[in-house]
């Protein structure tokens, strides 16, 4: 059942309605005595959702505060502005110049933006910004964020972990794969703000670890993949319990009729903001489909993995990412994969590896096509074309983020060539498109591909691993027969 929301008034001050408030206390509005139900059902596998078109994004009745250019010219605590210096962030990208100044504000946002477009600081600075100063209680987190995937639920965590501390708030990371008794412990004793995907958190209220009546500012990250993976239903309900007077942020890459459904229930006179709205239009990104004969693809692929620098290469299946990597690394290439029947440590320490250097080539389902980010890395490989555009642009995503340049490239048998034709034109991209065989020089120019060393390698398994993290999957594995929930966390 849709509960109705309270409608609100903002001022530049970061108060709501006749509230007011400092800068401290701004969104600690009076404590609702309703909580809602915790959500019933929905932990078999997720179904995932049927494509739908997108919808057109609502317009805003209150009108919106201007941009800003400078972090400096934004109503925000100093040590974020402290911290924003050190880190190396030093102007705001469109998507955070555009929604700060609202969401500092105590509005509700929409905002439509490719990965790597600034979406994560545009919507922590303010979940941030408008906590500081509270503490809260056991169990009863003030600020939640809602992601569909293991890996960036971590990224959020750690992008957000050096402003969070510079404000003394706690930050706890609730996902699948892992001990729930230590995130448990993480919630009891303690954290403003919690990433979580929607299933683990979940268990948790379930299980009396957690509750989202104090929870004031709730984000939806990459929400078009929470409806695709068929979290919906744990997503609304979640929804249902954070209080309902509380600013809601969600943002998303594409806006299809599931997002709809979340857009029309929970915001109220939402600030509507998007960066490319053609997302796949991204001037410092390359397109490229590659035509090649099924008997060449393998051998494409080596080459390419063989190439000067780091590379993500998407297959479609477990089965396939393993096959490909045995190849590679008995061709000499240093290659790991990445997908879902790997344990979440062993997830952790793949991308470790791929972002130290020791794997240059990683192998990968969808598991990996939101939530990563590796600095400079500028070629994606679609070994496997993906089955939609959505899937396209999120694999893309990898690369040409925050304003670098790159290339995603697309292995296309002859039997592909129709159905690829019509995902560019649904994705809005014109792609170059060029016919190759292994050793060619179009392949080399385009993928710096090369042939492969033909020495077969080993990628070691990091020396040292704590005690603490060898004990997690005997954990993960009891939190998972307590809740069924945590299968299918990460699809892939």
């Amino acid at each position: 059942m849709n509960r109705a929301r309270t409608p609100r008034t903002y001022d530049r001050s970061g108060g709501t309605g006749a509230s007011g408030g400092s800068a401290a206390g701004r969104s600690a509005a009076p404590r609702r005595a309703f909580r809602g139900s915790a959500p019933k059902g929905g932990h078999g596998r997720p179904r995932r959702a049927a494509p739908q078109g997108e919808f057109a994004a609502p317009k805003t009745i209150t009108p919106a505060l201007p941009a800003v250019e400078s972090f400096a010219d934004l109503d925000m605590p100093a040590p974020l502005l402290a911290t924003l210096g050190r880190e190396g962030v030093t102007a705001p990208f469109p998507i955070q110049a555009a929604t700060l100044p609202n969401s500092l504000a105590g509005r509700d946002v929409l905002g439509r933006g490719r990965t790597g477009s600034g979406k994560t600081l545009a919507f922590g600075l303010a979940v941030l910004a408008r906590t500081a100063g509270r503490r809260a209680e056991p169990r009863q987190p003030l600020a939640l964020v809602l992601v569909p995937t293991r890996e960036l639920a971590q990224q959020v965590t750690d992008a957000l972990t050096p402003y969070a501390r510079s404000l003394g708030l706690r930050a706890a990371t609730v996902v699948g794969g892992m001990s729930i008794g230590r995130q448990a412990s993480a919630l009891r004793g303690g954290a403003e703000l919690v990433v979580a995907t929607p299933g683990r958190l979940k268990d948790l209220i379930d299980r009396g670890d957690c509750r989202l009546d104090d929870v004031a500012i709730t984000v939806l990250d990459e929400a078009d993949q929470m409806a695709d993976m068929g979290f919906m239903p744990q997503v609304t309900a979640l929804l249902d319990q954070v209080r309902q007077d509380g600013q809601r942020m969600l943002f998303s890459a594409t806006l299809d009729r599931n997002v709809d459904l979340l857009v029309r229930r929970y915001l109220t006179d939402p600030v509507v903001h998007s960066v490319d709205p053609s997302a796949g239009a991204v001037t410092t990104m390359e397109h490229h489909l590659l035509h090649v004969h099924d008997t060449d693809k393998q051998r494409t692929a080596i080459e390419i993995a063989a190439r000067e620098g780091s590379v993500i290469m998407f297959l479609d299946t477990k089965h396939a990412v393993d096959k490909l990597v045995k190849h590679l690394l008995n061709n000499g290439v240093r290659a790991a994969g990445l997908h879902g029947g790997k344990s979440q440590p062993q997830r952790t320490r793949t991308l470790a590896q791929f972002k130290d250097g020791s794997v240059t080539a990683l192998v990968a389902t969808n598991v990996a096509a939101r939530g990563i980010h590796v600095d400079a890395l500028d070629l994606v490989v679609n070994v496997d074309p993906p089955a939609d555009h959505k899937d396209y642009l999120h694999r893309g995503g990898r690369t040409a983020r925050a304003g670098e340049s790159g290339s995603v490239v697309t292995l296309v048998t002859p039997d592909q060539r129709r159905s690829m034709s019509r995902l560019m034109v649904s994705a809005g991209i014109n792609p170059e498109v060029t016919p190759v065989r292994p050793g060619d020089t179009e392949l080399n120019r385009i993928t710096g591909a090369q042939s492969p060393s033909g020495i077969p390698v080993v990628i070691a398994v990091p020396v040292q691993e704590p005690s603490r993290r060898r004990a997690a999957p005997s954990s993960s594995s009891r939190g998972r027969r307590g809740g069924a929930a945590a299968r299918g966390r990460a699809r892939r």
